[in-house]
């Protein structure tokens, strides 16, 4: 609960910009106007801090080694009966 409490008041607070407010004149190209709607969105993005972004890594590694002793056991097993059968 501590930690929590800590690592909220450690977030920065960027303030939302206006949906119709624009940066900046708009591009005829599409190409460079999709780019800088890309970076425009990019800049709206909640990003995770240091701690999640760990704790999520390794949540992942985590369950992707789950899953792949998971599969290699099964593998093997039906290795060995297809081995047995033949």
């Amino acid at each position: 609960m501590q930690k929590s409490k800590q690592l909220e008041s450690k977030r920065r607070i960027i303030p939302q910009r206006d949906a119709g407010a624009r940066r900046g004149v708009r591009s005829q190209n599409a190409i460079i106007r999709y780019f800088q709607e890309t970076s425009e969105e990019l800049r709206k993005v909640s990003w995770p801090t240091r701690e999640q972004s760990i704790r999520l890594t390794l949540i992942v590694w985590g369950a992707t080694s789950v899953a792949a002793i998971f599969l290699g056991a099964l593998d093997f097993l039906f290795h060995q009966l297809a081995a047995l059968i033949l």
